[in-house]
C-alpha cells in the first residue's frame, strides 16, 4: 500500500492566539509566516462623544497607555477618534475610534505592529517561525492586551463616575 504524504495541522483557538496542533508523525506545523501584534478591543462606555473625544485627543494620556510605543497622529478625526503610526516597541498603526451608540460611545480600539529589533524603535525584527518565537508573540500580545484592557477599564470607571448601572448619564 503506498504511503500518502498528507501534512495536516490544526489550530486551536485560545483568548491569545494560535496554538498548534500534532501534526503528521508528530512534528508540530505552523501556519505560514508568524504574524505581530493585531489586537482589536470594543468597550462600551456611557459618556457623551464630545467628553471622550477631548480624552482620547490628549497627548498627556498616551504615555500612560502605551509606555512603550511612541505615537504620531495621521489622522485626527475629532469626535470619531485618532489613528496613530507607532514605533517603539512596535512599529505599526494604532486606533480609537469612537462610535457614538444610544446614550454612550463605543470605543474601539485598534493596535496592529511588529516587535522592534532591540535598540531601534523602527527596525521590524522577524520572530523565528517555531515554537520559541511563537510563544514570545503570544507573550507580547497577552501583555499589551491585558495592559489595555486596564486602561480601557480605568477610563470608563472615570468616564461614568459613581453611575450605578441602569441610570441614565
Amino acid at each position: 500500500m503506498a504511503t500518502k504524504s498528507l501534512i495536516w495541522w490544526g489550530i486551536c483557538t485560545s483568548g491569545w492566539g494560535l496554538r498548534l496542533q500534532e501534526g503528521h508523525r508528530g512534528r508540530l506545523f505552523y501556519p505560514g509566516a508568524m504574524t505581530g501584534v493585531d489586537l482589536v478591543d470594543e468597550t462600551f462606555i456611557l459618556v457623551a462623544p464630545a467628553r471622550i473625544a477631548t480624552v482620547v485627543a490628549d497627548p498627556g494620556r498616551w504615555r500612560g497607555w502605551w509606555p512603550t510605543l511612541e505615537l504620531t497622529v495621521f489622522m485626527d478625526r475629532g469626535l470619531q477618534g485618532i489613528r496613530w503610526s507607532i514605533t517603539g516597541e512596535l512599529a505599526g498603526s494604532a486606533e480609537i475610534w469612537l462610535e457614538a451608540h444610544g446614550d454612550g460611545v463605543l470605543l474601539h480600539y485598534y493596535l496592529r505592529g511588529n516587535p522592534t529589533v532591540p535598540g531601534s524603535s523602527s527596525q521590524q525584527r522577524t520572530l523565528p517561525d517555531s515554537a520559541r518565537g511563537r510563544r514570545e508573540i503570544d507573550r507580547l500580545r497577552k501583555r499589551l492586551a491585558i495592559a489595555w484592557k486596564r486602561n480601557v477599564w480605568s477610563l470608563k470607571d472615570e468616564m461614568e463616575g459613581d453611575r450605578r448601572p441602569g441610570e441614565p448619564r
